[in-house]
């Protein structure tokens, strides 16, 4: 039983889909706090060759509240300027007309808050890709909700009957493969690898969001990217007693 867990992001990058694709549950973990200036309202585009970020504005509010307590703003016109923005960077795209059609419907989703609007968009895009992970979140869960960090993680895999807990790279600072041992789940990271596809401009410009992979690659090609990563266990350190 593989678990990973992650905050509900916007439109992320290829890793996170690959994320999904190695786990048998994925936990959208949108109630804790949300953190200004990450990755659950912004994501970055190709624009004229170049990276460019997209944002969508976030009302402003306690900030102490979780992600699925906090709103995007009402007005309509942020999500048309993103959607615009995306029409001027990709016209040319292979699959621009197909996928331009879908953005709008994501991007004009009715639910203002942030958890259900990701969350949305995220098992929307899974689905077009025919990925058959279950997706959850985290605030469905009887939990203790006074854990964090470590110990919350290791409290939902054992709700989940995890036997592995797999998270990106950038969490191996964060957790310990003594303490998932204990609990006789073993603990991976997946590091996607940088692999190219045709993009319109000279220079590759990787790991934007998932926008730019649908805009230039078809589903088959997507499923296949999607494997192209590094799945590795942290090193075993010995405990002296």
């Amino acid at each position: 039983m593989n678990v990973s867990i992650m905050q509900p992001y916007f439109f992320p990058y290829i890793g996170y889909f690959q994320l999904i694709a190695v786990s048998d549950v994925f936990v959208l973990h949108d109630d804790v706090q949300y953190i200004k200036g990450g990755w659950v309202n912004r994501n970055r585009i190709l624009f004229n060759g170049e990276s460019r970020m997209i944002t969508l504005p976030v009302q402003k509010d306690a900030h102490e509240l979780p992600i699925n307590a906090r709103r995007y703003i009402a007005d309509k016109q942020a999500r048309k300027d993103i959607i615009n923005l995306i029409k001027q960077a990709y016209p040319r795209a292979p699959f621009f007309q197909l996928i331009f059609s879908f953005l709008i419907e994501l991007l004009m989703f009715e639910d203002k808050n942030v958890a259900h609007f990701n969350e949305n968009l995220i098992r929307r895009i899974t689905d077009y890709l025919g990925l058959s992970c279950k997706i959850i979140t985290s605030s469905c869960m009887d939990k203790n909700n006074d854990l964090k960090g470590e110990r919350r993680v290791l409290e939902i895999c054992k709700q989940l009957g995890a036997t592995s807990y797999i998270n990106l790279i950038g969490g191996t600072e964060l957790y310990h493969h003594e303490s998932f041992r204990q609990h006789e789940i073993s603990l991976h990271f997946l590091e996607a690898k940088n692999e190219c596809y045709e993009q319109l401009g000279k220079t590759w410009v990787p790991f934007l969001s998932i926008i730019d992979v649908l805009m230039f690659n078809s589903v088959e090609e997507i499923r296949r990217l999607l494997t192209q990563h590094r799945l590795f266990a942290p090193p075993q350190i010995e405990v002296k007693h």
